[in-house]
């Protein structure tokens, strides 16, 4: 698994007795992001993915919509004082005509991974223009196939077997189908690597599908899954009361607390189909 993971000797202390032994753990190292070679944020991440990252950070942010966008995404070089790669510092390129991110959006600076609104102005810069709207998506799922995803969701979660120290993004189908996963010490690094990874491969906007994730929602993973075009979003943990406000303003259909045949619809009911009986 390379820098995904590493190796660290611990003490296992079990009914009493003590003994040394080899423990794996999920990598965690800073990335920037560099637009045109500016730079434009750090954030801490597990290595892995890192081209789908800096893209779905930029749909995030509004500045870019289609792969037509991105001319093109390379590691730097020189990220060390002797000219070395240090496979944390990637460059994104814009197309043509696609403007750069503007000053607000610089964050200069380091977004940790349990916080990815570390370091903007105000919540209101976060409410970014998104390019679709969800609201009219036509999505409807039945529950018994939301109960399903997150047992899919952890199954095909492989890092986290070998760690139990990693956040998981999977994006399904309208019947259940996983499409793609994505796994980072980060909630927000997970669901930016979906996002990226349908960007490079021209799918957005993500119309009748699910993302789900395996903590709790977030703002900011609302905002995500809206500029992504994603219609439902669904945690297995609680959303927070901004995560609500902006869904029920996008249209977006809110699930928490999915956990088996129980959750908590926030908002956007109606695609939920057909419900059970009171």
């Amino acid at each position: 698994m390379g820098r995904v993971t590493v190796r660290r000797r611990v003490l296992r202390v079990r009914e009493g007795l003590a003994s040394p032994r080899p423990d794996t753990l999920a990598a965690e190292e800073p990335m920037e992001i560099r637009v045109g070679g500016r730079p434009l944020t750090v954030t801490m991440r597990t290595p892995g993915d890192d081209f789908d990252l800096a893209a779905g950070f930029l749909v995030s942010e509004g500045v870019v919509h289609d792969a037509d966008a991105v001319a093109g995404i390379r590691y730097c070089a020189g990220a060390t004082a002797d000219g070395g790669n240090t496979y944390n510092v990637v460059d994104v390129v814009l197309s043509r005509g696609v403007a750069a991110p503007g000053p607000s959006l610089e964050r200069n600076f380091y977004t940790t991974s349990s916080c990815g609104l570390c370091g903007k102005a105000s919540l209101d810069a976060v409410r970014t223009q998104a390019a679709w709207s969800v609201a009219e998506d036509p999505l409807r799922i039945g529950p018994e196939t939301l109960a399903a995803l997150p047992d899919r969701l952890r199954a095909a979660q492989r890092v986290f077997d070998s760690t139990g120290g990693l956040h998981a993004a999977g994006l399904f189908s309208a019947d259940g189908e996983l499409l793609c996963l994505r796994e980072d010490v980060g909630r927000h690094n997970a669901v930016d690597k979906v996002v990226g990874h349908a960007l490079r491969s021209g799918l957005l906007p993500l119309r009748e599908t699910v993302l789900m994730v395996s903590g709790r929602a977030s703002f900011e993973l609302v905002q995500k899954a809206v500029m992504a075009g994603i219609p439902v979003l669904a945690a297995v943990s609680a959303p927070s009361s901004l995560a609500v406000d902006l869904a029920a303003e996008s249209g977006l259909t809110l699930i928490g607390f999915l956990r088996g045949a129980s959750m908590n619809v926030y908002t956007g009911a109606e695609r939920v189909q057909p419900l059970p009986a009171a």
